[in-house]
């Protein structure tokens, strides 16, 4: 017996009790055997180790099994010093007895380590159980039987054998398949019948599926052409079973190889017959999906194995009935095609490598091998998309000359993603990783198969080719099968080198002839097509024309070989962060350092080409190119064309740098790197991939945060930043710009002026020189490294320094302003403009942070000592220097915000700035508090005008203050207004006090009347509050008063003062208020039992007077004396002084003239209530007038009663009164007042 462990390289033999292993790839290898044990080998398999029974240099498992015992033998694999892999074998005492078993299969489930075997013997499955130490009840190494008494047993049993019969040949095991995806186990017994079995758990095995022959013919008879086929037969037999895992296809499960050639695809079904897509379910049933037919027989054509060509395939057309096969010819399906009986057995690999053993003579056991494999080019760009054709392939025949004893996969399994989307997609794998490579043991020897790629395949047909003309056939042929995209990229990768062939001496090189590189040169820029420009789309989008051109075949040939070259890395992480065994970081790059470094040779190389025949590309050869054109169409085809390439270019190099990036910080201590980072970037980078490090700013910015990390790590540990710098510049200059060189520069400075001394003249030249350098790339900074400059500053006493690097950055943050525009527009929400702000605010924090440093070190040092300023106070006098000169308003504002919020208003208030009243304007808006700022502010610097207008504007504001607070900044406003200050005009003083008065009127009439509704009893107390809350605020509006509080409250005195102060000149209205209010307060009076009614309504009238300075409108003494008089002598006749009436009016300073005339009016008009006798109250009232008249008149040196008309007029009518009005003695006055005044009149 032999066979092979091709996974690792190895063959073996058995020789009796004994089994070999040797590296068949060494031209001279050792022997490596197992010979402790007597009886003879039966079967040799290698598998996966159960986890956690073996040490970790235990990779794999050598199964041997023997006539008597099956024993578990512990494989290691080692490197040795040539790169080859060596194999020792350890002892592992551990084997089952197996006698009577006759076992020759073994397989291994990779992904659990279980073991399962059967025998000659039976149909029965076993398995191998181990594990690291004996158990209690279970021991070390022992075997189940998971069939019970026979999978046959038990219809020999229902069914008895009749003797007078030959007994039939016993049903056995001739095949165990393993699918781990979907926890299946396939049986093929020698009947062909195929058992599907059910790794439930880790220690079941449940038999789900029976499917026998007969059964699988059933199916197939069922399809329309295949039931007619003679390699359909009850004759015919299942020689090989090979599972299909999920991840390959969703519904194909097995794909069985028939005797006759045949190839059927089975799909594992549900209990309800519905396919099974998802690899978790359990099938119940199996069906036929799919038979394929063998090739078609040759004729005349000599195959032997020096003969490698395939058989080139064509493009096929589908009738509607007829299964299409591209094995050589465009004709249907030969369905009787006998090319591959009999099949000894086949194998199969993914993602479709088939390989068929045909033995023609049964006299000499001589193999013919048949290869087939998905043409993956003609798969991806189907020529007719409307009838693809199922699965186009290429094939070949060998003559191996002797027998086939194993086959095994030396490549590993190939998987081009983790889906049956794309999972066959060979094309995008080509660049990335090995071909698959089958090896075949003979009894002659080992050959080995190697998977040639597409673009292996053409660089061996230019290299083989027929002089010119037979080239260019074939890359039209290329062309019509494949695609002008596809043919573009294959020829990109020949150019660059990509291409591989076996040398005489039957190594793989890389075809780099000069003449195939120059003919793939060619091909790639001559057949690599032209834009296309569609003006009719343009039309319908209303899009701009260079955007609806399509770029050429030979852009998306290109962006296909760039794609396929980084296809490996794109998605993954640049590096993960894992613990140490000790508790410390590892950082660990996600792909291995040596496939990056093939990745950028690659890009490298394409990057070359492009270069050196970019005066050659259509769209890469400049601006000379647009000469060539001959329409505008042409010309937008080619500015798309260009932008589309150039784009690619600059993608490469971006990728090129960005894998140097990555070299050089696994070349550092990355740990302490990334350790260093700040917590929210290192997150970041922790979920940092090369697609974000090649194609995005934020890998960018990710990228130059490394570099800072690792500039600042050499710097701390001493390193010269110059070289560090310069070697990152060189390696990956788009990540360590010039700028940041000048950043690394002035950090240097820093640290230098730290070391010399910050007294010392060098350290302060070194810390004006390290400002310079930051003041020449403040828009490069970072907020980290601003924050670390400033700190650095502030730690040296270099304030003035520090607040002018952050005022830099902060205005080129925003060189347009907008944030200033912002807070002049009030700041509204969800505003860009306030992200703008903030960014400036970041910088404006870390100058308030300086202010306190300044402020803690003034508090512990003195400004003055021995009357010298201390350098300490100089340094504070520089950095408030530079603040106060600042022409940055956003700046002033900011500081003057910070400065109210840590309650610092006497430095606030003791700042000389237009800015800070510009601020406090602003600010007053929002509250009283910074209005009073204001105004304060004001009064200190004696603008008194310009405090009035702000008490003024306070006052009349809509904040939350009393009507007594407003009344104070009302009484303040108008002695300030008041106040003289040279450059306020007169009349703009004036009409500004004139506004405060009005103002101060209004509120104190509303406090007036606020404290009147307080105290009336008349309103319900919830309704009292309410008012009084109403009241107790902004100055109300006059007519609101008068209409919502006055009028219906019956306050006819407060009425009255609105009739002055809106200067309203109704006189009904007027007298009617007057009247309302004299009844009125003499009925309140009365209620409450004092004073006397006269006097409230006297001292009424007098209060009135007052306050309305005897306003002729709304204090009218021609209807005020006659109302009083009325009431005095209808309501309080003989109560109080006979002459209160014209005492109160007296006492108002009311001229006696005035009086005089309205009395003689009302003694002539015969009013109720004088009338008859009663106008003797009117001339006893008259009488006292011109007595009171005369003696003031007669006091100075002028004329009694003002003029001798006068006189003379009241001389007469006191005759008039003493003859018919008066009585007694008012009679004799007025006889006493006459002679005295005509006296004077002589």
């Amino acid at each position: 017996m032999m066979g092979l462990f091709a996974d690792i390289n190895h063959a073996w033999i058995t020789i009796d009790n004994a089994c070999y292993l040797w590296d068949y790839t060494h031209p001279a290898p050792d022997l490596v055997g197992f010979e402790e044990q007597n009886n003879s080998i039966t079967a040799v398999r290698l598998v996966t180790p159960r986890p956690g029974c073996f040490v970790g240099s235990i990779s794999k498992v050598l199964l041997i099994a023997t006539t008597m015992e099956m024993f578990i033998i512990g494989v290691a694999q080692n490197a040795t010093a040539s790169g080859a892999a060596s194999v020792e074998l350890y002892k592992t005492n551990m084997k089952i007895s197996i006698r009577g078993l006759n076992v020759t299969m073994i397989e291994g489930v990779a992904s659990t380590g279980r073991v399962f075997f059967s025998g000659m013997s039976d149909n029965d499955i076993y398995e191998l159980v181990y594990q690291q130490s004996e158990g209690w009840f279970s021991p070390r190494c022992t075997k189940i039987k998971h069939t019970g008494a026979g999978i046959s047993a038990g219809v020999a049993a229902i069914v008895p054998s009749l003797s007078f019969k030959t007994r039939a040949v016993p049903e056995t095991t001739v095949q165990i398949a393993v699918d781990d995806a979907r926890k299946l186990i396939y049986t093929l017994s020698s009947t062909s019948t195929i058992r599907t079995f059910h790794m439930k758990t880790d220690a079941t095995l449940d038999l789900v599926i029976t499917k026998t022959l007969n059964e699988t013919l059933k199916d197939i008879g069922h399809m329309t052409s295949t039931s007619r086929s003679e390699l359909i037969s009850p004759d015919m037999k299942i020689v090989s079973i090979h599972p299909i895992s999920s991840q390959e296809a969703s519904k194909i499960h097995l794909m069985v190889t028939t005797s006759t050639g045949c190839r059927i695809s089975m799909s594992g079904t549900s209990a309800y017959g519905y396919a099974i897509t998802n690899s978790s379910q359990t099938p119940s049933s199996m069906q036929v999906q799919h038979v394929k037919f063998p090739p078609p027989e040759l004729s005349g054509v000599q195959v032997n194995q020096q003969s490698k060509s395939t058989q080139r395939p064509q493009t096929s057309q589908q009738p509607s009935s007829t299964q299409i096969t591209t094995y050589n010819a465009n004709q249907p399906v030969n369905i009787s095609s006998k090319s591959l009986k009999p099949t000894r057995t086949a194998s199969r690999y993914s993602p479709g490598y088939f390989f068929c053993f045909v033995t023609k003579d049964t006299q000499n056991p001589i193999d013919t091998l048949f290869i087939s494999a998905p043409d993956t080019a003609r798969i991806a760009h189907p020529q007719d998309t409307q009838t693809p054709s199922r699965c186009p392939e290429l094939g070949l025949w060998i003559n191996l000359g002797s027998r086939a004893e194993d086959v095994g996969l030396v490549s590993r399994p190939f998987s081009a993603g983790s889906s049956p989307v794309g999972f066959a997609n060979e094309l995008a794998v080509q660049f990335d990783k090995p071909a698959g490579e089958i090896a075949i043991l003979t009894n002659t020897g080992i050959h080995t198969y190697r998977r040639r790629r597409l673009v292996d395949m053409f660089a061996s047909t230019i290299r083989l080719g027929g002089g010119e003309e037979g080239l260019e056939g074939e890359v039209k042929r290329l062309l019509r099968l494949y695609g002008r995209g596809e043919t573009a990229a294959t020829a990109l990768a020949v150019a660059c080198g990509q291409g591989l062939g076996v040398t005489p001496d039957s190594r793989l090189a890389s075809i780099l002839d000069p003449d195939v590189i120059d003919f793939a040169r060619r091909a790639f820029v001559e057949y690599g097509g032209k834009p296309l420009y569609n003006d009719n789309t343009l039309l319908d989008a209303g899009l701009t024309a260079i955007d609806m051109v399509r770029p050429s075949p030979r852009h998306e040939g290109l962006s296909l070989y760039i794609a396929r070259l980084v296809r490996s890395i794109w998605k993954a992480k640049v590096a993960v962060e894992l613990q140490t065994p000790t508790g410390g970081l590892a950082v660990l790059p996600s792909v291995a350092l040596s496939k990056l470094r093939e990745v950028q040779e690659n890009l490298s190389k394409l990057k070359e080409f492009l270069t050196a025949n970019k005066s050659f590309i259509e769209g890469l050869a400049g601006p000379e190119a647009l000469g060539q054109v001959s329409t505008v169409q042409e010309e937008i085809a080619l500015q798309a064309e260009h932008r589309a390439l150039n784009s690619l270019v600059v993608l490469i190099q971006n990728m090129i740098e960005g894998i140097s990036f990555v070299l050089v910080l696994f070349d550092e201590r990355i740990e302490e790197v990334v350790l260093s980072l700040p917590v929210e970037i290192r997150l970041q980078v922790r979920d940092l991939t090369y697609e974000v490090l090649f194609c995005t700013g934020k890998g960018k910015e990710l990228a130059k945060e490394l570099v800072k990390a690792i500039v600042n790590r050499n710097i701390a540990n001493g390193s010269n930043v110059d070289t560090v710098a310069e070697a990152l510049r060189r390696r990956c200059g788009s990540f360590c710009s010039a700028q940041d060189v000048i950043i690394f520069k002035a950090q240097e400075q820093l640290k230098r002026a730290a070391e010399s001394g910050t007294t010392s003249e060098l350290g302060r030249n070194l810390l004006n020189e390290s400002l310079r350098l930051f003041k020449q790339v403040v828009a490069d900074l970072s907020m980290e490294q601003l924050q670390w400059a400033i700190g650095q500053y502030v730690t040296m006493h270099y304030f003035a320094g520090a607040i002018q690097l952050a005022l830099d950055v902060a205005q080129e943050l925003d060189r347009g302003n907008r944030a200033l525009i912002w807070i002049q527009d009030g700041r509204p929400e969800a505003d860009p403009r306030a992200e703008i702000f903030e960014k400036r605010k970041r910088c404006y924090n870390m100058i308030h942070y300086v202010i306190q440093c300044l402020d803690e070190s003034g508090n512990q040092v003195p400004d003055m000592v021995d009357g010298q300023y201390t350098p300490l106070a100089k340094r504070r006098s520089e950095a408030f220097d530079v603040i106060d000169s600042s022409e940055d308003e956003v700046f002033q504002t900011d500081l003057y915000d910070w400065y109210l919020q840590e309650g610092r208003t006497d430095r606030l208030m003791s700042i000389d700035s237009p800015f800070l009243i510009t601020y406090l304007e602003r600010k007053s808006l929002e509250n009283v508090a910074h209005a009073d700022l204001l105004w304060k502010y004001h009064s200190q610097g004696e603008r008194h005008h310009d405090a009035a207008k702000v008490q003024l504007e306070l006052a009349n504001s809509n904040f939350n203050l009393s009507l007594d607070q407003r009344i104070g900044y009302l009484g303040r406003a108008k002695a300030n207004a008041s106040t003289y200050r040279s450059g306020v005009g007169r009349q703009t003083r004036s009409s500004l006090l004139r506004k405060i008065s009005d103002l101060l009127d209004v509120a104190n009439l509303q406090g007036d009347l606020l404290q009147r509704l307080k105290g009336d009893d008349r309103i319900a107390p919830d309704a009292k509050q309410s008012v009084v809350q109403e009241l107790d605020g902004p100055i109300k509006d006059l007519s609101l008063l008068f209409n919502a509080y006055v009028e219906p409250g019956e306050y006819f005195d407060l009425a009255i003062m609105i009739y002055h102060l809106a200067d309203h000149r109704n006189p009904a209205d007027i007298s009617r208020t007057w009247q309302n209010l004299v009844s009125r307060t003499h009925t309140l009076t009365v209620q409450r039992g004092e004073p006397q009614p006269y006097e409230a309504v006297s001292q009424a009238v007098r209060t009135l007077g007052s306050n309305l300075n005897l306003s002729e409108t709304t204090f009218p003494v021609e209807d005020l004396l006659p109302i009083l008089e009325r009431y005095a002598f209808n309501d309080q006749r003989d109560v109080g002084p006979r002459t209160w009436v014209i005492d109160t009016f007296l006492d108002l300073e009311v001229s006696c003239e005035s009086l005089y005339s309205v009395l003689e009016s009302m003694y002539y008009s015969d009013d109720p209530p004088f009338v008859r006798r009663n106008v003797t109250v009117i001339a006893n009232d008259i009488l006292y007038v011109a007595q009171r008249w005369f003696h003031d008149s007669n006091r100075g040196t002028g004329y009694i009663f003002g003029s001798d008309a006068n006189a003379t007029a009241v001389l007469d009518f006191l005759l008039h009164l003493q003859e018919n009005a008066l009585e007694g003695a008012k009679a004799d006055e007025c006889q006493v007042l006459r002679t005295k005044i005509a006296q004077l009149l002589r």
